[in-house]
């Protein structure tokens, strides 16, 4: 584990030359790519939603495509279309801008429900179905998507089976002044000027060794005291998911992995329950956000 342990940090330190100042948003994104899960960036223009995309995919080695959602994009924008081969006399399908191993889906909310249930499957199967044929993803595929949470007019909120889909929900907020005027001097990397930190076949393994991490029933048991409290909260009207859950214990062996540990303690739990969890709950009054980090303070910690 040690060797994967200095190819993850090499990872953090890459992505991290192009995001200066932000190791925790850095950290989550090494966290999803490792859980096999995808990011929902949730944050106003500028920050470096699109750099820290693109920087990742440039780290591992992979592809990149940015796709910008319009209210008049179509599912084939995205997925890709079969066309009429004359020369062969049969339909070929030629690939949309989601078959690449990182796919920026930028403000995903200002396109039609239609168009934003075609990435569904590709979420949740890293597969494409068209014309009755099956068109498997890049390995590995995720997906960052944003969406600006101050400006609604002429968007279609995502419903709550398309947000159960991400493992995660960041915020990348504005730089402090220090970081702020190194990036004025040119500190903050371009990401096609960066290096691989690590390969596909190195992405994938380490995903796979993700998996493999231990999750005690102690931890288990702390999963579920703050999934059955969303559930219970007269603060919230739609708890946690089972699969809410099942994103929350991925996080957390994703985490243990980059802390170098083959084992989850449950501060990942609680470290990782509010980026996990705020995204899949609806509140009454409150934002979900500040009601989940209540019942995360609440919850006992097991020790």
């Amino acid at each position: 584990m040690p060797d994967d342990l200095d190819l993850i940090q090499s990872l953090e330190k890459n992505v991290a030359r192009c995001i200066v100042g932000k190791p925790e948003v850095v950290r989550l994104a090494v966290i999803g790519l490792l859980a096999r899960g995808h990011l929902l960036i949730e944050d106003v223009p500028g920050v470096g939603k699109t750099t820290l995309a693109a920087a990742l995919a440039r780290s591992i080695g992979g592809t990149f495509a940015r796709i910008q959602f319009t209210a008049d994009m179509l599912p084939s924008d995205v997925l890709g279309v079969s066309v009429w081969d004359a020369a062969r006399g049969e339909f070929s399908f030629k690939p949309g801008p989601l078959f690449a191993h990182v796919v920026l889906a930028d403000e995903i909310n200002r396109t039609t429900p239609k168009t934003q249930s075609s990435l569904l499957e590709a979420m949740n199967e890293a597969q494409v179905s068209l014309d009755h044929t099956t068109h498997a993803l890049p390995s590995p595929f995720m997906v960052l998507a944003t969406q600006n949470p101050r400006e609604y007019e002429g968007t279609y909120p995502l419903p709550e089976s398309q947000l159960d889909r991400f493992l995660l929900r960041v915020r990348i907020g504005y730089p402090d002044l220090a970081d702020e005027k190194a990036i004025l001097r040119g500190a903050a990397a371009a990401p096609d000027t960066l290096a691989p930190a690590l390969g596909l076949d190195d992405a994938r393994r380490l995903q796979t060794l993700a998996e493999t991490v231990r999750v005690a029933d102690l931890v288990l048991d702390y999963v579920m005291a703050l999934v059955s409290a969303t559930r219970e909260s007269p603060r919230l009207t739609l708890g946690v998911s089972p699969r809410g859950a099942r994103a929350l214990v991925a996080a957390a062996r994703a985490a243990a992995l980059t802390d170098g540990r083959d084992y989850v303690v449950p501060d990942d739990v609680k470290r990782l329950a509010v980026p996990a969890l705020a995204h899949r709950v609806i509140a009454r009054a409150l934002d979900g956000e500040a009601v989940v980090h209540a019942i995360v303070q609440d919850v006992p910690v097991p020790r």
